[in-house]
């Protein structure tokens, strides 16, 4: 990757330039990366989770967070020594769960208390002050990543939330809502994937660029 695109700001950029619906929400995405950048730096997590299509987005974007997305993350030279041959292949990783995987734990926990709580029982148990939730919902109303939501807030959490144009709930009990331009749950998810993709671009660049050698 050229060297002027390793950076957040240019990744912003490229994400505008290429969706230019996304434009009256630069200010609000730049936020989230803002708070997802701090709770990184300071030793923090990202909790994710959605249904449906969007569980299959949370799954996704720890994919793009825990290993290399544009670049390849090599480890610090004292983590490779220490590594051996393993540290050669291992990449740098922002530490990101999703939520949606725990398919043990999840049915216990619907069949034994209570459906709408699989999601906040997971960040109750997880969550820490620093960390960040990251909530998806095209309506912003879907009952247990809310309820999540709000266990987060409690814990000390930053919450944010990747929605359609309403926003819904989460709209209201969320730090930072990134409502995309769209009302129609397929329109929605097609405008979700190049926001959660600059955002895990953003966060690369801020991390690992520096380490990584420029290629033409």
């Amino acid at each position: 990757m050229p060297k002027q695109e390793r950076t957040p700001e240019a990744q912003l950029e490229r994400l505008i330039r290429r969706h230019p619906a996304l434009e009256p929400l630069r200010e609000t995405i730049w936020t989230a990366y803002q708070n997802m950048e701090a709770s990184f730096a300071s030793g923090g997590k990202l909790l994710v989770c959605g249904n449906g299509g969007s569980a299959a987005d949370a799954d996704h974007i720890v994919g793009e967070l825990m290993k290399g997305f544009y670049l390849k993350r090599p480890l610090p030279v004292q983590e490779r020594e220490k590594l051996g041959p393993v540290g050669e292949k291992l990449q740098g990783a922002l530490p990101a769960i999703a939520l949606t995987q725990h398919a043990g734990l999840s049915t216990a926990f619907l069949n034994d208390v209570d459906p709408f709580l699989i999601y906040a029982q997971q960040v109750y148990g997880y969550g820490r002050t620093g960390d960040c939730f990251l909530g998806i919902s095209t309506s912003g109303n879907a009952r247990n990543v809310c309820e999540a939501a709000r266990v987060a807030r409690a814990k000390g959490m930053t919450t944010l939330a990747l929605t359609g144009a309403g926003g819904g709930t989460l709209r209201e009990i969320c730090d930072v809502c990134i409502r995309v331009p769209e009302t129609v749950t397929a329109d929605i998810q097609e405008l979700h994937l190049p926001v959660y993709h600059a955002l895990c671009a953003m966060l690369e660049m801020r991390f690992f660029a520096a380490a990584e050698p420029e290629n033409p």
